[in-house]
């Protein structure tokens, strides 16, 4: 019995471990898909102001047209940093307060339908972005990103600098 439980312990081991290598991919094909349909969003929203800035007036939302401007540049400029993964954490954080304030705002109903009716809540506009943010935030960009490229330059250039001190 015993070497049965340690058996399936080596293959479950042995499994997960080859499994780990599927996660920076996949964050950068989450990253990549969903970055960039975030940034066409922001790039609409930049080219109708007037009406972006109507519908924050609906909501009753201060200075619209400077909200409009805001929230366009934070999902144009989140979404390509969120592909690229870099700042990822920040641009994570920063996208899933936005998003999460589109669905207090924008979509409430929705909001408040998280328990009685959750297809409707996760049908809403912002639900993917949102999850997508979420998981950047948690998780990071992955090994596949501008930010781990950042750490590993400038990770060899302390080395190489503190290196050079010493000798």
């Amino acid at each position: 019995m015993d070497n049965l439980i340690a058996k399936i312990r080596q293959w479950h081991d042995r499994f997960f471990s080859l499994v780990s290598y599927l996660q920076s991919p996949f964050l950068l094909f989450v990253r990549l898909y969903w970055g960039w349909q975030l940034a066409q969003s922001g790039w609409g929203k930049l080219h109708h102001l007037a009406n972006v800035a109507e519908y924050f007036r609906t909501l009753g939302l201060p200075m619209p047209a400077q909200m409009a401007v805001f929230i366009a540049c934070v999902e144009f400029f989140g979404g390509i940093f969120l592909a690229l993964g870099l700042a990822s954490r920040v641009t994570g954080l920063v996208l899933t307060v936005n998003l999460s304030m589109a669905y207090v705002l924008g979509d409430r109903e929705a909001l408040l339908s998280f328990f009685s009716d959750p297809d409707k809540f996760i049908a809403a506009a912002p639900f993917a972005f949102l999850i997508v943010s979420l998981i950047v935030l948690i998780f990071g960009a992955g090994k596949i990103s501008a930010d781990a490229a950042i750490a590993f330059f400038f990770g060899h250039q302390r080395v190489k600098h503190s290196n050079s001190v010493v000798a």
